[in-house]
C-alpha cells in the first residue's frame, strides 16, 4: 500500500524529532548529572528535551489535519482516543494512590510515554476492529 504524502511527512517530522530528542536528552544528562551548568542555564538544558516530545503532539496534530484520506484519519483518531483514555485513566488511578501514599511517585513525563505506548494498543484494535492487516 503506497503512503499518502500526509504519511511520509509525519515520518520525516517524527524521525526528526526522534534524532534531535536522543542529542537533547543525552546532552542535558550528561550536563547535568555533571553539575557542569547552574542556575537559568540548567532549566533550560532540563527543559530542551522537553520539546521534541511536544512536537511528536504537534506532529500528529499536523498528520490529522493533513491526511485527506477519512478513513485513515478515522484510524489514527481511534488511535489517539485509545491512547488518551489509556494515558489518562493511568495517570488518574496512579495519581489518587500514590495521595494516599499507596504507590511512588511518577515523574510527569512517565504519563506521555504510556501515551505513546497507548498509540501501539489503538493500532493493534485498529487491526482487529477493521480485521485487516498492512
Amino acid at each position: 500500500m503506497a503512503l499518502s504524502s500526509a504519511t511520509r511527512r509525519y515520518q520525516r517530522r517524527v524521525i526528526l524529532l526522534a534524532i534531535l530528542y536522543a542529542a537533547l536528552l543525552f546532552s542535558a544528562v550528561y550536563l547535568l548529572n555533571r553539575h557542569m551548568v547552574g542556575g537559568a542555564a540548567a532549566y533550560l538544558i532540563g527543559v530542551l528535551p522537553a520539546l521534541p516530545v511536544i512536537g511528536f503532539f504537534v506532529a500528529i496534530g499536523l498528520y490529522m489535519t493533513e491526511e485527506r484520506d477519512e478513513y485513515l484519519r478515522m484510524l489514527l483518531v481511534r488511535q489517539s482516543l485509545i491512547a488518551t483514555g489509556l494515558s489518562m485513566t493511568g495517570a488518574t488511578l496512579w495519581g489518587f494512590l500514590e495521595g494516599s501514599d499507596l504507590l511512588p511517585h511518577l515523574v510527569g513525563y512517565a504519563w506521555p510515554i504510556l501515551w505513546f505506548g497507548g498509540l501501539g494498543v489503538g493500532a493493534c484494535v485498529n487491526r482487529f476492529v477493521e480485521g485487516r492487516t498492512e
